[in-house]
């Protein structure tokens, strides 16, 4: 799988499972997407960060299904919401499926980065 999807969000200690899954993984994509504060997460990978400005969740699905459009290559994503919350994760996940893209959902785990 060379494309990730990665939402940052409030909590920065969930940062280090995203950033243990970029060191791990070898990626040709890399996609951040997060608020306004998320952009202060810093990887030493090409990537793309898209900002999060909505509130609502089906303006939140909306916004990133517009800025996603194009950014993604294949027909299939690593999607790692180890972080965020349940109406960002559900935003982002309906936003992938109606690009339409396939997700496989990644993590870091003490057995090394698996994708289910």
């Amino acid at each position: 799988m060379a494309e990730l999807v990665a939402l940052l969000s409030k909590g920065e200690g969930t940062w280090a499972q995203v950033a243990g899954i970029i060191k791990t993984g070898d990626w040709e994509n890399i996609i951040l997407i997060g608020e306004e504060y998320a952009k202060k997460f810093q990887i030493d990978k090409p990537h793309t960060f898209i900002e999060i400005t909505k509130t609502r969740l089906i303006d939140i699905k909306d916004e990133l299904h517009e800025k996603l459009q194009g950014k993604i290559n294949g027909t299939e994503v690593a999607l790692s919401i180890a972080s965020g919350d349940g109406k960002e994760h559900m935003a982002l996940i309906s936003a992938l499926l109606s690009l339409p893209v396939g997700v496989r959902f990644t993590a870091l785990t003490k057995d090394g980065l698996i994708t289910i």
